[in-house]
């Protein structure tokens, strides 16, 4: 621990900027993992066939209780949108489902972009520092006798290397983060738009049918489910 504050201290205050930044990307990137991998978890290609299949037979009632899945995916939310307004026109079942749509992916997007922005900044303080380093180490030169101005420019660029290298260290790995959280917000986002075009299909095949049967999808809907994560 010692050899590890001592090396830091080498490197200068920007150092302990660098991991500072360092620290709060593993710390976005934990709860973003958390979210986005074991929160928002859902068998989405079986949640859709089940609830697709038995609206396009219009047990509307079964569909929304389908949707009564201990989840945060945003598709539970999206497709039971679009059934509580079955009895309603095309445009307003839409709406309906696009709102959901918007702000469930609000929050699955959340705070993703900042590891790019973490990563990229880590980067550019490394590069700060190394100039910072030369700069000293060339300034100190000037003003040391012939013995000692070897070693005055061999610590400042030695110090200059120690911020490049932090920095760059810090960056990767948070690039990495932010690409795994990414593909995984795309991923969600696919599953929603799949599963609302799927849902509008099954409901428009025959809408005069759906609507017989809705007011009791609408009836059922009217309290929240009592196992659903909201």
């Amino acid at each position: 621990m010692d050899a590890v504050v001592e090396w830091m201290n080498a490197g200068g205050p920007i150092m302990w900027v660098i991991a500072a930044f360092s620290v709060a990307g593993w710390v976005i990137f934990a709860e973003r993992a958390w979210v986005l991998y074991g929160s928002h978890r859902l068998e989405s290609t079986a949640f859709i066939d089940r609830v697709v299949g038995l609206v396009k037979r219009r047990r509307f009632r079964e569909a929304l209780d389908a949707c009564n899945v201990k989840t945060r995916h945003p598709l539970m939310r999206v497709m039971r949108a679009g059934l509580v307004r079955a009895d309603r026109k095309a445009v307003e079942i839409e709406r309906g489902m696009e709102k959901e749509m918007l702000d469930g992916l609000s929050r699955v997007n959340k705070r993703i972009a900042i590891l790019a922005v973490l990563a990229n900044i880590s980067t550019l303080l490394g590069l700060l520092g190394t100039i910072f380093g030369l700069i000293d180490a060339f300034n100190a030169t000037q003003n040391a006798d012939q013995v000692s101005r070897q070693a005055e420019l061999t610590g400042g660029i030695a110090v200059a290397m120690y911020t490049t290298a932090l920095g760059v260290s810090v960056a990767i790995p948070l690039l990495f983060f932010h690409h795994f959280a990414s593909q995984r917000a795309e991923h969600i986002t696919a599953d929603i738009e799949r599963g609302a075009s799927a849902l509008l299909v099954a409901m428009g095949g025959d809408a005069e049918a759906a609507w017989t049967d809705a007011p009791a999808a609408s009836a059922l809907a009217g309290s929240p489910p009592a196992n659903a994560t909201a």
